[in-house]
């Protein structure tokens, strides 16, 4: 969950879907009605760009939350995770108060407050929740929970909530109940992604595409490399580069920097007072660019063409929109010494996960060398894993 812990905490073993099940069955004694999940995901390009009204890419991971769920009869809500054993109960006063509920059961209270908000009427539910993606290293484990609940409330609940409908609804759960002032990619990625495909948004429109990208077929894999840094991913350094693009907008009479074409961005540039803001809007201008090139090159089946553009981005990441760390940078450098087509830091910035696009029977000497390079300068292990574009949110049963 963005913010949520300095580090991730260990994973549970053993399926997500079964301890989901045991959980709810130890919990309340009773058989959960269904079992809704919702995937972590990664960038694959286009960081910051969300809330500038930009263009994003990213897609869905095979790593899992899973809500095993049932209703009641009254209007309450219980909530339990694996990761906390302690449940936690609320009812229409505090789902109706953003910020009454905290810790990680507040993405499930600011579900119930969206949808209350939205005019639906939310069944009382006991939920029980486990989850493979890790807490705190940039996969989105707070979108996932959010979606994982969501789904399983509008179908307790017979809602009429179109799932098109559902990423807007979910990130006014997590930017005005939480209050985490995220963009709408997380939820977008995690409801609407396509097994083999990226996620093609347009963060204004909302229109999505599903960009073919299947890695597995060109002989290629994504390896995810968790940097383990302690998550620095401040809320104020996040709202502070959030609040110097809107201001840089607002200079160049635009609505957003999404507005400002790649070909003028000199001149725009040359419009803004000071060194810091160029640099900020340089990098969203670029970034934006970056991410629709790096779509012709994938609608072409031109794979790993896209390399070099995913090293540049974290090249601007880190020199113009500051935003990386020391264990962030030597994962890059080092997957790109060993051979990977290009690599950067995937998320919000300050920790996290870097992305590495790698031959398939390259990945594990890749993260071998990764180790190393973490060894070499006293840092922490990473953890590593490929991945391949998984699907969105469903019901499993």
């Amino acid at each position: 969950m963005t913010g949520a812990a300095a580090a991730s905490p260990p994973t549970p073993s053993g399926d997500v879907a079964a301890r989901a099940t045991a959980g709810f069955r130890q919990r309340y004694a009773a058989e959960p009605a269904g079992r809704w999940a919702a995937p972590g995901r990664v960038n694959l390009i286009g960081e910051h760009t969300d809330y500038n009204d930009g263009f994003v890419l990213p897609f869905a991971l095979p790593l899992r939350t899973v809500v095993a769920a049932a209703g009641r009869d009254d209007e309450r809500w219980t909530v339990w995770s694996e990761l906390d054993d302690d449940p936690v109960e609320f009812g229409p006063r505090e789902a109706d108060e953003p910020g009454a509920v905290t810790g990680w059961a507040a993405y499930v209270a600011g579900v119930v407050w969206a949808l209350r908000a939205a005019g639906h009427r939310v069944p009382g539910a006991r939920l029980a929740i486990a989850s493979d993606v890790p807490v705190g290293s940039g996969l989105s484990s707070s979108a996932a929970i959010e979606s994982a609940a969501l789904a399983a409330l509008v179908e307790l609940g017979g809602l009429d909530l179109p799932a098109a409908r559902w990423p807007r609804l979910a990130q006014r759960a997590e930017n005005e109940y939480v209050g985490a002032p995220t963009g709408i990619m997380d939820q977008s990625a995690v409801i609407r992604g396509r097994a083999g495909h990226a996620l093609f948004l347009d963060c204004r429109s909302e229109e999505v595409e599903q960009i073919p990208f299947d890695l597995g077929a060109a002989g290629l894999a994504m390896l995810v490399i968790d940097s383990r840094a302690p998550h620095r991913h401040a809320d104020g350094e996040y709202a502070s580069r959030r609040k110097s693009c809107e201001e840089a907008a607002r200079i160049l009479g635009v609505a957003a920097l999404r507005d400002v074409d790649a070909a003028d961005l000199d001149a725009a540039l040359g419009r803004l007072p000071d060194d810091e803001t160029r640099r900020r809007v340089r990098h969203v201008v670029t970034e934006d660019q970056r991410v629709l090139d790096t779509v012709d090159l994938l609608r072409a089946g031109r794979i790993r063409d896209i390399g070099p553009l995913l090293t540049a981005s974290h090249a601007s990441m880190r020199d113009d929109f500051e935003i990386t760390v020391p264990e962030v940078d030597t994962a890059v450098e080092a997957a790109l010494a060993a051979g990977a087509y290009g690599a950067r830091m995937t998320g919000g910035g300050f920790g996290g996960c870097v992305l590495a696009l790698v031959d398939a029977d390259s990945a594990d000497a890749v993260a071998a060398a990764v180790t190393a390079a973490y060894a070499a300068r006293g840092f922490a292990a990473p953890g590593t894993l490929t991945v391949l574009p998984a699907a969105g949110a469903t019901r499993l049963d």
